[in-house]
C-alpha cells in the first residue's frame, strides 16, 4: 500500500542517512532535519526551513521522528 504523505523519512543506516523520498522519488540520504528541508525546497518547496520539516503532517517519518538519526 502507497503512502499517502508526499514525504517519507526512510529508518537510519549505519551511517546514521536516512533515504528521503518525495512525491514517489528517492532524492537522496538525509543526516538531519536540515538535509530533509533542503531536499524539500529542491522539490519545490522553497518556504519550507527545519521547524515546518518537524512540525508538518505531510511527512511519514518511520522508525523514528526528526530526533532520531542513529541506526
Amino acid at each position: 500500500m502507497a503512502s499517502s504523505t508526499p514525504v517519507v523519512i526512510y529508518p537510519p543506516d549505519e551511517d546514521g542517512g536516512r533515504r528521503i523520498r518525495i512525491d514517489g522519488t528517492i532524492l537522496g540520504r538525509a543526516y538531519s532535519v536540515k538535509d530533509v528541508a533542503a531536499f524539500a525546497q529542491e522539490a519545490g518547496l522553497h518556504d519550507w526551513d527545519e521547524m515546518d520539516v518537524v512540525r508538518t503532517s505531510l511527512i511519514e517519518w518511520r522508525d523514528g521522528g526528526p530526533d532520531v538519526w542513529t541506526h
